[in-house]
């Protein structure tokens, strides 16, 4: 890859920056977003906690504003910095996603998140049920909003790595599949053409497929917490019920899942957290794996922009969710947090400079084709980011360039209102990330979940492998 063509300047944003939170992901990007953005750092603010670590913001030149944000206090402390066509950057924990978004459609700015996120405490708050803590409820909220609003300043809500890329992920192996079967696609052009070319497929599952392989020297310590991203992030999506989009092709209900009762009923949850349900999958490099179903918000929004309907009633839906195998230590900071009662160990960790070696292998796996699961995807390693961009290990700069792809799609669509990563073009994420993503894989193979289950342990399965009561590891 050029140097020409890394630097390239994507687009102009004349309103300025504020960036909330300044933690791993939003340290990662700075530098990259001032390489590929026109924007003068002066014109670029964080607004993060004390104590967050904010050298790299100061070496890039930009202002940092030291102050938490809260329910309370918001608007009054963001105000001076966000005005008419400023791109607001809600890169933090526990600051609610849909009182931004209100907050910058009433000033007319741009908006863009990696995850819909509640105000600190709702997500895990024993005191609300379970529906009304999940990703599917947030979500709804901000449709709501949007409903009266589609022309208005663009928020892109959970545009990272996944959700995010994983939605562009999606749509890139609907196509090439079509392309390598001799069908002709059509112009796709709505939700609709999308799925009935899913259908015509014969996709009946989608996994978000990730095998995180990055470690250090430094073995995780007893009563420590070692991730390769946000581990307050990651432990509060842990945390939340775990969700998934429920297929049309499924025959048996889960005996802990519940429906929502409002909105799209595009998805479903179980009544435990994600750190405690897995799930089997597999990827190109590391095979066959059993991984987390965490929450995430593209299990629900390409499971509901992958419907069809006739006469109102839904007629074809994959099911969807994420797979996830974390590195060693956050794989053994979990067993560890799981024997503690759930309670988080009192020492953090996030591995980025440590990292000697490893890939993070993210795509998606899609399921029932005659021809066997296709997985498409990133296989990015950390000495490959780090040639690709400073501060950068491969978790976070997969992340990194969802974001930048978000963030162009958003200063050349000023004004779409409310969207998701369904809702904009796959071409432009994909022409924009690319380059930041090492080697992108399109890979069949002739894997199944029933391979991977032990006549010993597992409960009878279904003869038909897609079904998610196969899928599931009942132990």
């Amino acid at each position: 890859m050029s140097a020409q063509v890394h630097w390239t300047k994507h687009a102009v944003c004349n309103g300025g920056v504020v960036i909330i939170g300044f933690g791993s992901i939003a340290s990662s990007l700075l530098p990259v977003l001032l390489r590929h953005i026109e924007v003068c750092p002066k014109d670029v603010t964080v607004v993060c906690p004390p104590g967050n670590d904010t050298a790299i913001a100061r070496e890039c030149g930009v202002s940092v504003v030291e102050a938490a944000l809260c329910e309370d206090n918001f608007e009054a402390l963001l105000a001076p910095y966000v005005t008419k066509d400023t791109l607001l950057l809600n890169l933090s924990v526990n600051v609610s996603s849909e009182s931004l978004v209100r907050f910058c459609w009433s000033r007319d700015a741009l908006y863009l998140d990696t995850s819909i996120e509640p105000w600190e405490g709702a997500s895990t708050d024993p005191n609300r049920s379970p529906s009304r803590r999940s990703n599917y409820a947030l979500r709804e909220a901000l449709l709501a909003f949007r409903l009266d609003k589609r022309d208005g300043p663009t928020a892109i809500v959970t545009q990272g790595a996944n959700p995010g890329l994983a939605s562009a992920f999606v749509k890139q192996a609907l196509f090439d599949m079509a392309a390598g079967s001799g069908l002709q696609p059509g112009a796709l052009e709505s939700y609709e053409d999308w799925a009935a070319l899913a259908q015509r497929l014969a996709i009946r599952s989608i996994h978000v497929a990730e095998q995180d392989s990055q470690f250090s020297e430094r073995r995780k310590a007893r009563n420590e917490f070692v991730n390769t991203w946000s581990v307050d992030a990651f432990v509060e999506e842990g945390m939340q019920p775990a969700e998934l989009g429920w297929g049309t092709h499924e025959r048996h209900w889960p005996a802990d899942a519940q429906r929502h009762g409002f909105g799209s009923d595009a998805a479903i949850y179980l009544e435990r957290p994600g750190l405690a349900t897995r799930v089997r999958s597999w990827t190109p490099l590391a095979g066959s794996y059993q991984g987390f179903l965490v929450t995430h918000g593209e299990s629900i929004s390409i499971a509901d922009h992958l419907t069809l309907r006739a006469d109102g009633e839904v007629v074809y839906r994959p099911t969807v969710h994420y797979a996830y195998r974390p590195c060693d230590d956050a794989m053994l900071s979990i067993e560890e947090f799981a024997g503690r009662g759930w309670r988080l160990q009192d020492n953090k960790r996030i591995l980025r400079d440590e990292i000697v070696d490893g890939a993070d292998e993210l795509g998606v796996l899609l399921m029932g084709n005659d021809k066997g699961v296709y997985w498409y995807g990133s296989r990015l390693t950390t000495p490959q980011a780090r040639r690709l961009a400073p501060h950068n290990a491969a978790t976070s700069l997969q992340v990194v360039a969802g974001i930048l792809a978000g963030i162009v799609w958003a200063l050349d669509n000023p004004r779409a209102g409310v969207v998701e990563p369904d809702d904009i073009d796959y071409r432009t994420v994909m022409r924009v990330a690319r380059p930041y993503l090492g080697e992108m894989v399109g890979v069949y193979d002739r894997w199944t979940p029933l391979e991977q289950r032990s006549p010993l342990f597992d409960t009878p399965c279904d003869e038909d492998p897609w079904q998610f009561l196969n899928v599931r590891v009942p132990w």
